[in-house]
């Protein structure tokens, strides 16, 4: 294996393997929780679900929940020290 990929390509071997994988989760997600989708014919031949609950449980999930609480800085540290009046 070693002959066939040189060391310099593990980066972006790593960085496609995380994003191949981010994709594959969400299209899983989407697949199987996702209240849009129709898989079943029970579901397909009614043009409008009345799924309301389920549809805020699929956007109300725990990730945005707990991101709802955070500030939205990258790096908070660094900011509030070059944002505070200190003359």
């Amino acid at each position: 294996m070693s002959r066939w990929i040189k060391p310099e390509v593990y980066p972006l071997m790593a960085a496609m393997t995380f994003v191949t994988s981010l994709c594959a989760f969400q299209l899983t997600r989407n697949l199987f929780l996702n209240p849009d989708v129709r898989i079943n014919k029970v579901h397909r031949t009614t043009p409008v679900l009345e799924n309301h609950e389920e549809g805020e449980k699929y956007a109300e999930h725990k990730l945005r929940k707990f991101l709802r609480t955070k500030s939205p800085e990258v790096m908070p540290t660094i900011n509030h020290f070059f944002s505070d009046d200190n003359n």
